[in-house]
């Protein structure tokens, strides 16, 4: 599926299920850091990856409440003070809790795992290998998803720093002194998240769990210091104040449920990061700590509105006592910040996979920690995302103003996890087409309502998570389709490998000593590399390898699976490497793997050739003009095959050729 990078030799892996599954197991998973200790153990015992989970999967959703309720009461056709449209937004928002949160994901989706692991490449991956063949609409699907959730990596942190920092409007002592400031303020805290990234996180992490719980716990004791303010607030649990309140505000009513939607942006972080911490304690977290308070936050809140109508103009803050202000705000921008982490770390995660997957040309991804795989950066995603969420700073400048252009990406990557969740049950879990029917059709038609709801925000503001989705989908489509198109260019025009030895068997060309390794997309046919170093230096190898890497639809391949060795004769063997999807190849280590098989490298003997290619723009063929110049700019800025691959650069020996597209 994937030999050596387009501008080495070939294409980078289109989907997952080019290549049949695999049947090895899944090696241990690397800790999210934030549920690592120091020196990335994980912490012992159950609580300990509870509290690492409550710290980046619900990071983001803890910080709803700073808005989402205001949002929804400012929307309603009374402005929030009517007791139905308080009832009703409180409904709302736990009903929104308990079927999009609990049932949808922590219920269901999160039985969808690909050997543990969650997401929407992930969940992509593995409809491919339930299907059984490379699906267009699944591809589709999973880049769209991929796409839209670098449109909520861009938002989430810009509206939830702001959103807690927009507390200084209403602190003792500075009210309205530091309003002119909230921007800057906010600005300069993402700037200094975005350029510790560089330095790791890994020694920060194992304090976000435990930051965050405390979070949780002051959300909680707002909630019940409030929730006597009148506790005919309880009421708001039956579903029927919810509804009764949407069909009062008539069309008005599908407007607010956009804003509603805003209490659980961040549900999709469950089943993402599933595989750092797994299912247990996620679920723990969520039924256990997380869903009680932000249950009782709510309540609290719409119980202080109850009993004070002015209060519905910033409810969350005004319900913070005036010797506790500054503390909650200290505590609220921490939260905010830890939950902007996980996001940012979240983006170079997909961003690893989606090159994995051939969606992404290769990127620079490096290691932050020596002992924790999970901790990666990627500097071009790090300055994209900065430039973005400084971009929306500047130009929506308000929390109520963001919130607009939030929801859109979240509620359309839900529901491409709910339509890819179809693939699963019909072929891999086996589930009957009624059966499928009734499960699917309710999560689908539910992500639709929210989804609709928030297309009418479009012209407020989410038209940029939509033009930024957009946008990143034209890209993977050129890259995926200009890969395709030049790896059926070099099949047309090469030589079959086997035919290539029946020549160098019938006229012997001069022997070299060593061994030369040759990376090529496609181990049946001659690689270019070879040919012009038969045709430029007329010399032969000792021994050559023909190297193919790999990425199969699993997230991760265990060592005893890592390589096959397939002898052809005695000049030429066939090696391939396979790699999961959410693993960084490294070459060298792998063929250290080969001493068990009987093939031993002398690194300092050995000898990798890359072919590069050199691809013009055609108008006459393959993609439009302007798709084949951004194709070629793709290729040319593409990470160097030699660092992606952990090559050491002084064995590597680059070999190029010209082909247009």
């Amino acid at each position: 599926m994937v030999g050596a990078p387009p501008h080495g030799e070939g294409e980078p892996p289109i989907a997952a299920s080019d290549t049949p599954a695999s049947d090895a197991t899944v090696a241990p998973r690397h800790p999210h850091p934030a549920a690592a200790g120091e020196g990335g153990h994980v912490k012992a015992g159950k609580w300990g990856l509870i509290i690492g989970a409550i710290g980046v999967v619900f990071g983001d959703i803890g910080t709803s409440p700073l808005y989402a309720m205001r949002e929804a009461l400012h929307h309603s056709k009374s402005g929030g003070t009517a007791d139905l449209a308080i009832l009703g937004v409180v409904s709302l928002v736990f009903w929104a809790l308990i079927l999009v949160v609990t049932l949808k994901y922590v219920v269901f989706l999160m039985k969808a795992d690909n050997k543990g692991e969650g997401g929407t490449l992930a969940l992509m991956a593995l409809a491919q290998h339930a299907v059984g063949r490379r699906s267009g609409l699944i591809f589709i699907l999973g880049v769209c998803g991929a796409a839209l959730f670098y449109g909520d990596g861009v938002i989430t942190p810009a509206v939830s720093v702001l959103s807690a920092i927009e507390g200084l409007r209403d602190a003792p002592g500075v009210s309205g002194q530091l309003d002119s400031f909230v921007v800057p303020i906010a600005a300069g805290i993402l700037i200094a998240l975005f350029m510790i990234q560089s330095r790791g996180t890994a020694s920060m992490a194992r304090y976000f769990g435990p930051l965050t719980l405390v979070w949780f716990l002051i959300l909680a004791g707002l909630g019940i210091w409030h929730i006597f303010d009148d506790p005919s607030i309880f009421r708001a649990l039956s579903p029927h104040y919810g509804v009764w309140f949407l069909f009062d505000n008539g069309f008005l009513g599908f407007v607010i449920l956009g804003s509603v939607f805003l209490a659980v942006t961040g549900a999709e972080a469950l089943y993402a990061d599933m595989g750092h911490f797994g299912k247990s304690p996620i679920r723990t977290g969520w039924l256990w700590v997380v869903l009680p308070c932000l249950t009782l936050n709510y309540l609290g809140q719409g119980a202080l509105v109850l009993d004070n109508r002015a209060a519905a103009a910033n409810p969350f803050w005004m319900m913070v006592p005036e010797v506790a202000y500054w503390p909650v705000l200290i505590m609220a921008t921490i939260a905010t910040v830890i939950a902007s982490q996980a996001v940012i770390t979240g983006a170079f995660s997909v961003t690893q996979q989606a090159v994995q997957l051939g969606l992404l040309p290769r990127i620079d991804i490096r290691n932050t920690s020596e002992s924790q795989a999970g901790q990666i950066f990627v500097p071009s995603v790090n300055m994209l995302l900065m430039v973005g969420v400084l971009a929306l700073l500047v130009t929506f400048q308000t929390s109520t103003n963001l919130a607009a252009a939030y929801g859109i990406a979240v509620t359309g990557s839900m529901f491409v996890d709910s339509l890819l969740a179809w693939f699963i049950v019909r072929k891999l879990w086996k589930w009957s087409l009624p059966l499928s029917l009734l499960v699917i059709s309710p999560l689908v038609a539910l992500d639709l309502v929210f989804l609709t709801s928030n297309m009418l925000k479009i012209p407020q503001g989410a038209w940029f998570p939509l033009a930024l989705g957009a946008g990143l989908v034209v890209l993977m489509w050129t890259w995926v389709r200009g890969t395709r198109i030049l790896t059926t260019k070099t099949r047309k025009d090469s030589l079959p490998l086997t035919d290539l030895i029946d020549m160098l068997r019938a006229r012997p060309p001069h022997r070299a000593p060593g061994t030369a390794i040759f990376l090529t997309s496609d181990p049946d046919i001659a690689p270019v590399a070879l040919m012009h170093n038969l045709k430029h230096n007329k010399v032969l190898h000792e021994k050559n390898i023909v190297l193919t890497v790999r990425t199969t639809d699993r997230p991760r391949v265990d060592a005893a699976s890592r390589i096959t060795i397939e002898p052809i004769n005695d000049d030429f063997k066939k090696l391939t490497i396979s790699y999961g999807f959410m693993e960084r190849p490294n070459v060298p280590k792998a063929l250290g793997l080969c001493r068990k098989q009987g093939l031993k490298f002398d690194i300092m003997s050995t000898s990798f050739f890359l072919g590069r290619r050199s691809v013009v723009a055609s108008a006459s063929q393959g993609m439009p003009l302007w798709q084949d110049r951004l194709f070629i700019f793709l290729m040319r800025n593409a990470a160097n095959p030699t660092d992606f691959f952990h090559i050491p650069p002084g064995r590597v020996v680059e070999l190029g050729t010209q082909v247009s597209v």
